[in-house]
């Protein structure tokens, strides 16, 4: 992992409110339908090269509490549906975790990670819950950076 001033980022995507609790039970998980649909309405009219994220934001407060995610993508065309917002990356500074490996279980084992390192009692970063993204750079390589005070 490395700390990284990171530039803002505009981008387009499809978003759900949710919280880790929920995220447990398949019953009640908003970020897989999130990334189907996605793919659905989203792959089939992507231009160029797209840069694929997931950003979570809007934090109601720790881990704990509800947050927005986003299925996103720096290009998207001009006739998507209405259900496709806006998201905008603050700029920051930010710990960047990194991981290659077959998706989705290499997303889930790094945000295992994440999880273990912010928990520990001797972590040397805090994290600033504003806002947090994974950047999938190739179909089994992720960068996920987390905001930091």
């Amino acid at each position: 992992m490395v700390v990284e001033q990171i530039p803002g980022l505009d981008l387009v995507g499809l978003c759900a409110r949710t919280k880790n609790e929920n995220e447990a039970d398949a019953s009640t998980a908003q970020i897989a339908p999130l990334w189907e649909k996605f793919s659905t309405e989203a792959a089939p009219k992507f231009t160029g090269v797209p840069q694929i994220y997931g950003v979570y934001t809007n934090y109601e407060s720790d881990h704990s509490g509800l947050f927005d995610v986003y299925a996103c993508s720096d290009l998207l065309s001009t006739d998507m549906s209405e259900d496709f917002k806006p998201i905008h990356v603050q700029s920051g500074k930010y710990l960047v975790f990194s991981a290659q490996g077959e998706m989705p279980q290499t997303v889930i084992d790094l945000w295992g990670e994440i999880w273990n390192y912010f928990s520990s009692p001797d972590c040397p970063h805090q994290r600033a819950y504003t806002t947090d993204f994974e950047h999938y750079l190739s179909p089994n390589e992720i960068r996920v950076a987390i905001s930091i005070k």
